[in-house]
């Protein structure tokens, strides 16, 4: 089930669409072009909003949606036929538009909010495999093959600090799931005492260094390193609509395809480079020129490598960030 903020973010655009002068009104009368949502969604909706709650997140995805409906680039003032919500869903297809909203089975919508992140990936599919191959593409533990000794010294210091009854193995490679199970609970308050602060810092500096160069040499040639860039910004084959919110402002946004970027831009370089950020931590910075004379801009993102649900629990996840304001995107068109 989605959460309910997400509920009020991506229902409410897509109602906002059918050209309805009154929120609560709507809201009552579960109009049937807006499919997919069930009389029980709809009596949640209504009642968060007669509650208050998500005040704002009603606001602006109303707005948005009514602002798609009038835009030039949108529905220029054509109520739809159909709204279908896609709800709580994971695309089977590679590459897939990030959508929540379908409009007339052709305008593709995805709602954004107050959120930098562009993708969450294993290590081994983002570094390795450069977001190819399909979400599923996984690998051994990352921490293991990226950085074997410092993993090992940052396992040695935190088993050192902790009771001996937790019956932890003397390697890190040997952890099963029970032991990660326990450690994740003995480290829920933070690092033991004794070196396991030093360990972990010394571990976090190579795991993202062994990290970049690794992306580095999956980025050899020009053309992998747009196609990673597009990757990374969610540019594919179909265009669509991004309406959301960020840094206090409307998100209104047109996404070009690659065939719409490679017109108007040129990737003149994409670089990446560990940081000495506390936790691993990979930066990338892409300079693209602007082909009609608008000169280069410069886009930056990092990457968090971080343990699943908690210290030891699960093999890492790499969580990609956007650092530039998405209305200074290359292939994001405000919406007019």
């Amino acid at each position: 089930m989605a959460a309910p903020r997400t509920e009020v973010t991506e229902i409410v655009t897509g109602l906002a669409m059918l050209g309805h002068d009154d929120l609560r009104w709507a809201l009552a009368a579960h109009p049937p072009a807006l499919r997919n949502v069930s009389g029980e969604r709809w009596e949640r909706l209504a009642a968060l909003e007669r509650e208050g709650r998500f005040r704002l997140e009603f606001a602006a995805a109303w707005a948005n949606g009514a602002t798609f409906l009038r835009a030039d680039d949108g529905l220029r003032g054509r109520v739809p036929l159909l709204v279908e919500w896609k709800g709580p869903h994971r695309d089977p297809a590679e590459g897939a538009v990030p959508a929540d909203l379908r409009v007339d089975h052709v305008y593709l919508v995805s709602c954004k909010y107050l959120s930098r992140i562009l993708v969450n990936a294993s290590p081994a599919h983002l570094f390795d495999r450069a977001l190819a191959g399909g979400p599923g593409v996984t690998g051994p533990d990352w921490y293991l093959g990226a950085a074997p000794g410092a993993y090992q010294e940052l396992y040695a210091e935190v088993r050192a600090g902790l009771p001996a009854d937790l019956h932890l193995p003397p390697y890190a490679a040997d952890l099963a799931p029970d032991h990660r199970a326990a450690l994740r609970e003995a480290l829920r308050r933070g690092w033991p005492p004794g070196g396991a602060v030093a360990a972990y810092r010394a571990f976090a500096g190579e795991v993202a260094r062994a990290s970049a160069e690794r992306w580095r040499q999956a980025l050899g040639t020009k053309r992998a390193r747009e196609a990673m860039l597009w990757r990374l910004l969610r540019i594919g084959p179909a265009p669509y609509f991004v309406l959301g919110a960020a840094e206090g402002r409307p998100l209104r946004l047109r996404i070009m395809t690659p065939w719409d970027w490679r017109q108007r831009f040129d990737l003149r370089r994409f670089d990446v480079w560990g940081d000495e950020a506390g936790q691993p931590t990979v930066r990338w910075r892409a300079t693209v020129r602007d082909r009609g004379g608008g000169g280069d801009a410069v886009l930056d993102g990092h990457v968090e490598i971080r343990w699943s649900h908690g210290r030891f629990a699960q093999p890492p996840e790499a969580k990609v960030y956007l650092d530039t304001p998405h209305h200074r995107v290359p292939g994001y068109v405000p919406l007019s």
